[in-house]
This record gives C-alpha cells, sequence and structure tokens, in this order.
C-alpha cells in the first residue's frame, strides 16, 4: 500500500500525535518512520485521495501540531512513497540535506502577506504628479491630441502604475525584512503589489505582527492588506 507522507522532523522531536488523524474516509492514523536522527511522519495512503476539503484541512492540522511542538519540514498536499521502506531510504540519502534544512527553519515559523490598492488610486496618483502625463491628459481633453497620442499616454501612465507598484511591494518588504530570517517573494497578481513569505522566528512574531500593523495604519483604508500566519514554512523548505 501507498504511503501519505506528511512532514520529515528530527528523530527527537516530541511527535505528540494524540487525537490527531491523516488524510483519507475513513481517517487514516499516523505513524512514524524513524531513519538514524531523522523522522517522517506518514500514514496509509487512501486509493482515492483527492484535493478535498476534508483531506486538505487533515493534512494542515498534522503540521500544524508538529510545529507547535518544535521544527518540522513540511511537504505539500499529496506526497506519496511506494511504502515505509522508501520513506527511509529517502531519510537515509538526503540525510544532510533534510538537517541543514531542519536547522535554517528551527524555531520559525511562516507568515505570508499579500498587499493591494485599487488601480484608480495609482491612475490618479501618475496624472497628479506625472507632469508629461498631465499636460498629455489635458490635450486629449481639450480636443487637440490624436490616436498617437492616447497611445502614448497609455503607454506612459501604465509603465508608471507598474513602476509604483513595484515599489510599493518593495517599500512594505523592505519594512519587514529585518524581522526575518528569510524573504521569498513571488508574482503579485490582479491589485495586488506584494505577494510574500517570511520565515520569522517565534521570538520576533510579535513584533513583526506589531509592524505589519503599523504598516496597515501608515497606509490607511485605501490598501488592503492580507496576512496569514504562523504557517508551516512550506515555502523555505
Amino acid at each position: 500500500m501507498a504511503v501519505y507522507v506528511y512532514a520529515i522532523t528530527p528523530a527527537d522531536h516530541p511527535l505528540r500525535l494524540d487525537g490527531v488523524t491523516g488524510v483519507g474516509e475513513p481517517a487514516e492514523q499516523l505513524r512514524v518512520v524513524t531513519e538514524g536522527d531523522l523522522a517522517a511522519v506518514v500514514s496509509d495512503a487512501p486509493e482515492d485521495l483527492r484535493a478535498k476539503r476534508r483531506d486538505v484541512l487533515a493534512h494542515q492540522t498534522v503540521l500544524q501540531e508538529l510545529l507547535g511542538q518544535a521544527g518540522v519540514l513540511p511537504l505539500r498536499f499529496g506526497a506519496l512513497a511506494p511504502d515505509d521502506d522508501a520513506v527511509t531510504d529517502a531519510l537515509r540519502e538526503r540525510a544532510a540535506n533534510y538537517r541543514d534544512r531542519l536547522r535554517a527553519l528551527d524555531g520559525c515559523a511562516e507568515f505570508h502577506l499579500k498587499a493591494s490598492c485599487p488601480e484608480d488610486l495609482l491612475l490618479a496618483a501618475v496624472l497628479r504628479e506625472s507632469d508629461d502625463a498631465r499636460r498629455m491628459n489635458e490635450e486629449i481633453r481639450s480636443g487637440h491630441g490624436g490616436q498617437d497620442l492616447k497611445i502614448s499616454l497609455g503607454e506612459l501612465v501604465a509603465a508608471e502604475v507598474t513602476a509604483r507598484r513595484t515599489a510599493l511591494g518593495a517599500s512594505v518588504v523592505e519594512a519587514l525584512r529585518p524581522l526575518a530570517r528569510e524573504v521569498r517573494e513571488s508574482e503579485a497578481v490582479g491589485d495586488d503589489f506584494v505577494s510574500a513569505s517570511f520565515l520569522v522566528e517565534r521570538t520576533r512574531q510579535n513584533a513583526f505582527l506589531e509592524r505589519e500593523a503599523e504598516l496597515v495604519g501608515e497606509y490607511g483604508e485605501d490598501f488592503d492588506f492580507r496576512l496569514h500566519g504562523p504557517l508551516p514554512p512550506y515555502s523555505f523548505v
């Protein structure tokens, strides 16, 4: 039977899993596979495993329980191995890499931040602060600008909006970077100007949350900040 793998931990991790169950319906029982100074938390894998809400929540619950006790390398939903022996082999063959990442993540959790602002706000700022954009817009509104001028204005405004989004994102990330051990940025989409994950030590989490709350106040109600965490450090494995 295939094995579902939730996480890798040090062998001396408390691994308190009483009352916690795994994926599947009925829920599979958790067990621990150990090799040297490393361990993997696993269960039997259901034959019809899908990313259903119940199974995703079960996976997250196992990881949150482990993270609350000590360091953990979380695997994303759906990681499978042929059997327990294959898990043992992987722990042995990749032991050095797993130890390095466990040390890097020790005592930390992930916080993921997204922030957005309406495009109209940025457009208004461009027309207010860019002399060229304002001049071109006034010519068009007065009826003296042709199609070429409209295209030029559109290109100028688009470039300015992109530059402002980039600057906003960099400003937010740099404000929080000193409170994080590592930062991973991903592409912001839609109205978002930042999408970043922060690896934060437990002893600095309150300071991180306080600084993020300060940023919310500094940027104002037109900006939407969405912070999720503490989470298992998926982005840093």
